[in-house]
């Protein structure tokens, strides 16, 4: 029972009509709560079994990386005894170690970055699925760029780090804008250091040896001309010692970045989708709550009965102006 809007008699039913004064009210429903929702079930993978493997490989990498450095160095050192002694069976030796040594730790790195970058496809896309679950809609890419962006020419300088923070701002627990992106950022910037580094020292070697070898050939490689090849060759191995050693850094910044990432999600996947504000009084239904005239707070007054006007809840109506006259100024009947 509720006060009536016409007699103010807390005499009006369920029903809606006053047992008072027999006036029927237009009740106001309240706004339908909205229950939470769970995260739709199977939609979101957080199988730790590749993330662990890859954590793993990514550790082998690192030991494997600074080993490469080791063998650099080893590389260096067997140059410089030969440029200090001369050639000689002692430093013909210890080169022939340290290539073996730097051919050795270059197969591992060989077959070890390929399991790397099978699993780490494949956990990125499996973020990017789950992002799509957290925030439909909100991406610049599609699913299958998760692994076609780190294989493609020249955008692969840029797509995957645009698909990783679209990935970080839709696992973002408290929101998109609270996406901490300073670790995913220095360990873009490492990758791309080192594999810049990587492809300068590569080409440096290359030239060393290509203009070595055609000096030997036409019989014009002199001492001094040795020498010098020697230590382009030493400066080329000192910038892809640098290079592996940014990608031990980067690999570190990666088992990070996965460690990080894996918990945004676990903790986004917990918190449900994102509550919805109140519907503003939207009834249950759909159907919109009819606002009451002259400010009666629930529904319109009993209709009057014939040839009466209207009575207002609160006092009679304001008296109509008397009827003018046609013919004059005044009311009519002067």
């Amino acid at each position: 029972m509720y006060p009536c809007g016409h007699c103010r008699a807390t005499a009006v039913g369920p029903d809606g009509r006053c047992a008072a004064c027999g006036a029927y009210q237009q009740p106001a429903y309240p706004a339908a709560p909205m229950a939470p929702m769970a995260m739709p079930a199977g939609g979101v993978d957080l199988r730790r079994g590749v993330r662990i493997a890859l954590i793993v490989l990514l550790v082998v990498t690192t030991l494997v990386a600074l080993l490469a450095v080791a063998a650099i160095g080893q590389q260096r050192s067997a140059i410089q005894m030969m440029l200090d002694e001369g050639i000689s069976q002692a430093s013909i030796d210890k080169a022939d170690d340290a290539d073996a040594f730097d051919l050795a730790m270059t197969v591992s790195a060989f077959f070890v970055g390929v399991a790397t970058a099978v699993l780490w496809v494949i956990w990125f896309r499996r973020m990017r699925l789950n992002a799509e679950v957290f925030a439909p809609g909100s991406h610049r890419f599609g699913s299958g760029w998760a692994v076609g962006s780190w294989f493609t020419p020249v955008v692969s300088l840029w797509f995957p780090k645009q698909m990783a923070n679209d990935i970080y701002r839709a696992s973002a627990p408290a929101g998109p804008q609270s996406a901490p992106k300073g670790l995913l950022n220095a360990w873009w910037t490492l990758w791309i250091a080192s594999a810049a580094t990587s492809f300068i020292g590569l080409a440096m070697e290359a030239s060393t040896k290509s203009e070595a070898k055609e000096k030997y050939s036409s019989g014009t490689l002199d001492r001094a001309g040795w020498e010098d090849a020697a230590s382009r060759l030493q400066s080329s191995l000192a910038v892809s010692g640098l290079s592996m050693l940014l990608s031990a850094a980067a690999a570190v910044l990666a088992i990070l970045v996965v460690r990080q990432l894996t918990q945004m999600q676990e903790q986004r996947a917990l918190a449900g989708p994102a509550a919805m504000p109140p519907m503003g009084g939207m009834p249950y239904g759909g159907v919109p709550p009819v606002q009451p005239p002259y400010g009666a707070p629930y529904g319109p007054p009993a209709t009057a009965p014939y040839g009466q006007p209207p009575q207002a809840p609160y006092g009679p109506p304001p008296s109509a102006p008397p009827p003018q006259n046609p013919f004059g100024s005044g009311p009519a009947g002067y």
